[in-house]
């Protein structure tokens, strides 16, 4: 019987490659991860993603959702000397969270978004990844 989930020996194949090609790292997209599946793929530095989880359409299209953009290290450390603060002082913002999904961001990484608002113009917000 087949249950159409990722598992261990999928993750291990993928490894195999990683290192065989020389590549940083990799990612696995299925409907489904058997949690030996999502224990090893940990380990060895895979990222998981299930496939049910990712938006249908793109959602930087609509109207309501602002610009998400991951700052450099540079930038990062520049606004943090110029506000005199540390990363986890910002305002959080899930790793899960769609628009952080999409864009490729990582916890620890500062998002900067651009609001357009009817009264202050532009406005820019920044998050801290978690």
């Amino acid at each position: 019987m087949v249950s159409g989930k990722v598992g261990v020996r999928q993750v291990r194949k993928m490894k195999e490659k990683i290192s065989k090609e020389e590549y940083d790292g990799g990612i696995l997209i299925g409907s489904g991860f058997s949690y030996s599946a999502k224990k090893e793929a940990r380990a060895k530095g895979i990222e998981i993603i299930e496939s049910s989880k990712i938006p249908s359409f793109n959602i930087f299209e609509h109207d309501l959702v602002p610009k998400h953009e991951i700052l450099s290290k540079e930038e990062a450390e520049e606004l943090l000397k110029k506000h005199h603060i540390n990363p986890y002082q910002l305002p959080h913002i899930k790793r899960t969270d769609p628009a952080i999904f999409l864009i490729g961001a990582k916890p620890g990484d500062i998002i900067k978004i651009t609001r357009k608002s009817p009264t202050a113009g532009i406005y820019v917000t920044y998050r801290y990844v978690v």
